[in-house]
């Protein structure tokens, strides 16, 4: 408003200036698969501080969207990173993968200690912005990570887990994907289960974030009855805006505001656009999604969750993540009026604020003293699917 036509500042500037007081916590990146797909997780290998498009072997990688340089560029300063293995691994080695996914984030992280800071908790991220450094958390891609099992959710927490996808592009046993909708397989619960329901709870107990984004609408609308701590969408956009089974419909996004959650907007030209094949995405078209949340949901409970490194098509003029503040200076241009409060709760105020929310339901189960959870899954939601188990 009035201060910036008086310091004259330009929408760019203005961006600048916001994102260097509230730097931008992205919700989901998969730069770590590249890391297993491309050098077999050898750490030594990853020159993360390099302009990887420049070279071998990233330049050739087909989701080349992030190094240390293009995430200071971007003006990012905190990253979920993801922790993914694909499915075909459920029923089989999924456990073991996953936990080699975050033992490989552990190692980056560890490798850039002038740019990059581990963190676990809210705090955590709030120290890394005062110390200028990128604070790094690691995001559980999928459910089926524990093998429908809730000692394997805890140690995957006490591994510094502090969020994890209900599902990925398959149902789990407990939950049903979004995929679902489209008919690609059938519902295997119509929803949660009630192992489904125990797993959200515990993830509340643990102070771990419960990511709704991969799910059916049904397990949207079912996980928020039964949390009692806010919810994330870490990778999700808005379902009025482009009719996708991985969006968030409107009647969700009403109840993420009265849950007290956040949608970090997904970046995926596929799940922005109608028609991806035909149609490119631009950054109008994520500020279209940004808006729309904020219209519905309201402005405290929207982010940004690009999922770069995982998708083949970003917007034609966001192609890594060194683009975040054009978004940011294309709100400022757009017709909702973004004050800089508002675009500082968009970069990183909002997903903050969650996370404390999240970790004082936490402290206050602890001091109601409730323990961990030690029911199992029942056996007969296993169904057929115990192959490779021992009795």
């Amino acid at each position: 408003g009035f201060f910036h036509k008086l310091c004259n500042l330009s929408p760019r500037q203005r961006a600048l200036k916001v994102l260097s007081e509230h730097p931008i916590i992205d919700g989901h990146n998969d730069f770590p698969m590249g890391v297993r797909d491309v050098l077999q997780n050898d750490v030594s290998k990853l020159n993360f501080d390099h302009d990887l498009t420049k070279e071998e072997p990233w330049a050739s990688y087909a989701l080349n969207h992030i190094d240390i340089p293009r995430m200071r560029a971007g003006k990012m300063g905190g990253q979920f990173w993801s922790a993914f293995v694909g499915c075909d691994s459920q029923f089989k080695d999924a456990t073991q993968k996953f936990l080699e996914q975050v033992d490989v984030i552990h190692q980056i992280v560890a490798k850039y200690p002038d740019h990059l800071m581990w963190a676990q908790s809210a705090s955590d991220i709030e120290l890394a912005f005062a110390n200028g450094k990128i604070a790094s958390m690691i995001g559980v891609e999928s459910g089926h990570a524990i093998s429908s099992s809730l000692p394997l959710l805890r140690t995957l927490y006490s591994m510094g887990a502090r969020y994890m996808t209900l599902t990925h592009v398959c149902n789990t046993p407990w939950a049903d994907a979004a995929q679902v909708e489209d008919g690609w397989f059938p519902p295997r619960v119509n929803g949660l289960s009630s192992f489904g329901n125990d797993i959200i709870l515990e993830m509340n107990r643990l102070g771990m974030l419960v990511d709704l984004s991969h799910v059916s609408t049904e397990v949207m609308r079912q996980a928020l009855e039964v949390t009692m701590a806010p919810v994330i969408f870490s990778h999700s956009s808005a379902r009025a805006v482009a009719d996708h089974s991985r969006n968030v419909p409107d009647d969700v996004l009403r109840t993420v505001k009265e849950n007290n959650g956040i949608v970090m907007v997904n970046f995926y030209a596929c799940f922005v656009v109608d028609d991806c094949r035909n149609q490119n995405a631009t950054v109008q078209d994520i500020v279209k999604h940004i808006n729309h949340i904020r219209q519905v949901a309201g402005v405290a409970h929207v982010g940004i969750g690009g999922d770069y490194n995982g998708i083949d098509i970003p917007p034609v003029d966001l192609p890594d993540v060194s683009h975040y503040p054009e978004v940011f200076e294309a709100l400022i241009q757009s017709e909702v009026e973004w004050s800089d409060e508002d675009l500082g709760k968009l970069a990183s105020g909002n997903l903050i604020r969650v996370f404390k929310a999240v970790e004082a339901v936490r402290d206050e189960l602890a001091l109601m003293n409730i323990k961990p959870d030690n029911t199992w899954i029942p056996e007969e939601d296993l169904g057929e699917d115990t192959t490779c188990h021992t009795k």
